[in-house]
């Protein structure tokens, strides 16, 4: 598994980038399967959290293959889109970040290919032309992007964020936005917190309206609560109906994962959040790849509907 150490991967070559993009990811998930219950894999987990926080827009693999070729990389476009938009110009002599982009084009309606691939396939449909044929996605290819630090030209000034700690009014945005999640919140005053230690709870259906209830302890510091509602959200988005006690506190992880990219992304600092990885060491890399979508997912719903309201 990659270190801090260890040199940036690259897919130069046009005959195997396909083919290498898709193996890097596989072995970096089967080499976090291999070391759940060590600490470095813990690490390497809180390195993708942090650049799925820059992109969480992004799917889980995308923010992988940024991870393996620029782990620093806060805002990537293609060579064009920094051009036009942005009036920004690639440096000289740099080399892209490969990811992975979608194939938009007219596709079948009985086998939902491409007119090409359709062509070439044992599908017979034929009830109307190609060129009438609705758009849809077909596929990926890999496409070219570049990170802000591999451009220059005229400054962004909307990438900065809020001062690290300073929730400003998240925690109001996010009560206000519970009914969007699915989910009912209530902020229980310190003196009246009946569940000890916890800081919050989801364990239960609103008698109301019969959305998962989100009860969290009241407190001074604003950027905890807020990272303990983001926290009990992803509970309910994640997991409110999973009976399994196992799979309960494997999910927990998952969790904490979105309360971390999202905290990150609204500009909470997340450093001391903990991922006792070692829980989900019986799965096999085809579960853990869940986890990770499930994460990209549930931290994407989260942050759109706050952005939404904005």
């Amino acid at each position: 598994m990659m270190t801090a150490s260890e040199s940036s991967v690259s897919f130069e070559e046009t005959d195997t980038r396909h083919d290498e993009m898709h193996s890097t990811i596989e072995d970096w998930i089967d080499e976090l399967v291999a070391d759940v219950d060590e600490a470095k894999a813990s690490a390497e987990f809180q390195k993708w959290l942090d650049v799925q926080s820059r992109f969480h827009d992004y799917s889980y693999r995308n923010t992988l293959l940024i991870k393996r070729q620029c782990p620093e990389a806060t805002r990537v476009a293609g060579y064009r889109t920094w051009q036009e938009e942005f009036d920004r110009h690639v440096t000289e002599g740099e080399s892209a970040i490969w990811i992975w982009a979608p194939i938009i084009t007219n596709q079948c309606p009985e086998c939902e290919n491409s007119p090409s691939y359709h062509k070439s396939s044992d599908c017979e449909y034929d009830e109307t032309p190609p060129e009438e044929w609705s758009e849809g996605l077909v596929g990926f290819k890999p496409a070219p992007v570049f990170d802000i630090s591999q451009t220059e030209g005229e400054p962004l000034p909307d990438l900065d964020t809020e001062a690290t700690g300073d929730a400003g009014d998240l925690v109001g945005q996010l009560t206000d936005a519970s009914d969007e999640l699915g989910v009912t919140v209530q902020i229980i005053p310190a003196d009246e917190w009946t569940h000890g230690e916890a800081k919050g709870i989801c364990e239960q259906l609103s008698l109301v309206d019969m959305q998962p209830r989100v009860e969290v302890r009241g407190r001074k510091n604003d950027a905890d609560l807020a990272r303990t509602l983001i926290h009990e959200y992803a509970h309910a988005l994640l997991h409110f109906d999973v009976d399994d006690d196992t799979e309960r506190s494997k999910r927990e992880v998952e969790a904490e994962a979105v309360a971390y990219v999202v905290g990150r992304y609204c500009g909470l600092d997340t450093s001391g959040s903990a991922f006792y990885l070692a829980a989900w060491e019986s799965d096999d890399p085809e579960v853990v790849r869940e986890r990770l979508g499930r994460i990209s997912t549930s931290a994407q719903e989260v942050i759109d509907t706050l952005e939404a309201r904005e």
